[in-house]
């Protein structure tokens, strides 16, 4: 059986509002089948109502606290990164022993992760993270990123919506007719289509912009205006379609061209991103005190460093007028949902690393080569490793 011998470690995430769990009954049950031992902190999937009971009937076994999952299994699943444990009194990433493995969005190459990742390493263990699964065909089934960029995406307008003193569609009234809000994304990956979808069902004007043409052409198709930024495939395009880093010309010249559009928006929602590196920092503060008094920006890169250079991770803050949302869980907001299709990407990703009882980390692999964050007491992730170095560590 694949995961003969192997024990799937499944411990509580601690990060503050994070509701979602690496692993549900149903694919509790599908690891159990196939020769897996299974353990869940108590209470861990209680913030997306699957209780300790649902986990017993699957065939997981429920320990007491975080020390046994960590102490006894041979494979965590995480959601979030490893964080201080407050009851315990320790740090998640100072449980990991030597030999074991992790498996969660680690976000490597976001500079307040590089402590993190550093730590990681010298504990032995071997990490993976969820942020850098190449994008394939065959890999979209065990990309959690683009599960939650559809929940973020989604979320990001609804939420913004919510804190908007504006309506967002054009409606008629007594006193004479109230103009549309304009709704502005930068990225139009999948979090970004998902936005421009949801402020389109909202009623909003939406305007977008993208590197990529293919990537502005879908966004066109669910109603967008587009923003040409007259970048050349050859300077914007990575593996499989991806965006790439742009240099600093091209850079300073995208920048130089949003500038009137994110000036006009009433929402920005902000989700360029460049897989496993530091996202690129795509609205100045002068940007910002362009746009009009109490419009809204929420930032979806924030995990991987921010698209705007006010962001500040983990926080809500008005600057120069502006609310700008740096919440990092933005999916866990959304536990039911986010859950249900972390977990399916979760087994599916382990399923595909599994064989006879072991995991692969053969770095020729192409996934296992892109999402390999530390192994045999190294930092072996690219982009983790140009990040520090971009940043003198």
């Amino acid at each position: 059986m694949r995961f003969a011998g192997i024990t799937f470690g499944v411990p509580k995430e601690i990060m503050q509002g994070e509701r979602r769990i690496a692993a549900i009954p149903e694919t509790v049950k599908k690891m159990v089948l196939n020769g897996a031992k299974v353990l869940i902190e108590k209470g861990a999937g209680e913030g997306s109502f699957f209780s300790d009971e649902k986990f017993i009937q699957a065939g997981a076994e429920i320990v007491d606290n975080a020390k046994d999952v960590y102490g006894r299994a041979t494979v965590i699943l995480k959601v979030k990164e490893p964080r201080y444990n407050i009851e315990l009194g320790v740090h998640e990433a100072d449980m990991l022993k030597k030999g074991q493995l992790l498996i969660a969005f680690l976000h490597p190459a976001s500079p307040q992760n590089h402590e993190l990742i550093r730590n990681i390493a010298k504990t032995g263990a071997t990490s993976v993270t969820l942020d850098g699964i190449p994008r394939m065909t065959r890999t979209a089934c065990m990309d959690p990123l683009i599960s939650m960029s559809t929940v973020a995406g989604y979320k990001s307008v609804i939420s913004a919506a919510d804190r908007l003193t504006k309506f967002l569609p054009m409606l008629g009234t007594a006193v004479g007719m109230i103009k549309p809000s304009h709704v502005v994304v930068i990225g139009t990956g999948v979090a970004g289509l998902q936005a421009v979808a949801t402020a389109k069902r909202l009623g909003s004007v939406v305007s977008c912009t993208d590197v990529r043409a293919d990537a502005c052409e879908q966004a066109k198709s669910l109603g967008a205006r587009i923003l040409d930024l007259e970048i050349p495939a050859s300077a914007a395009l990575g593996e499989g379609g991806n965006a790439k880093r742009l240099s600093d010309e091209w850079l300073t010249l995208e920048r130089k061209k949003i500038t009137d559009l994110v000036k006009t928006a009433d929402i920005l929602i902000l989700s360029a991103l460049i897989p496993g590196k530091k996202a690129p920092v795509l609205v100045t503060e002068d940007m910002v005190k362009l746009m009009g008094p109490g419009s809204i920006i929420v930032d979806i890169s924030v995990d991987q460093g921010g698209n705007c250079a006010l962001t500040e991770p983990e926080k809500i803050c008005v600057k120069h007028g502006i609310i700008i949302d740096g919440t990092r869980n933005i999916p866990a907001t959304m536990p039911a949902s986010s859950t249900f299709m972390f977990s399916h990407n979760i087994y599916n990703l382990v399923e595909y690393l599994a064989a006879e009882g072991r995991i692969n980390a053969d770095k020729n692999d192409p996934i296992v080569k892109s999402i390999l964050t530390t192994h045999n007491g190294e930092i072996v992730h690219a982009g983790a490793k140009e990040a520090m170095a971009h940043s003198g560590e």
